[in-house]
């Protein structure tokens, strides 16, 4: 009987979960169209820039490790 007893706890507790999910749900403020095509060139563009960077840097690395060695 005591299984009874705690599934019915569990599943109470996992409505009261999903109602308190979709009650924070509600207060979320989206953004719109415009501001997530203006994030996301923006994250886009600042990726390009980090692998040049990145890719800039290795490419001087190599050359140093090629001269060391030979």
């Amino acid at each position: 009987m005591w299984i009874g007893v705690k599934l019915k706890k569990f599943f109470s507790g996992l409505a009261r979960y999903f109602r308190e999910v979709k009650a924070e749900m509600k207060k979320v403020t989206w953004p719109s169209r415009k501001e997530i095509v203006s994030n996301t060139l923006i994250v886009i563009v600042a990726v390009i820039i980090a692998s040049i960077i990145v890719g800039v840097f290795d490419l001087a690395v190599v050359g140093v490790l090629k001269s060391i060695i030979g």
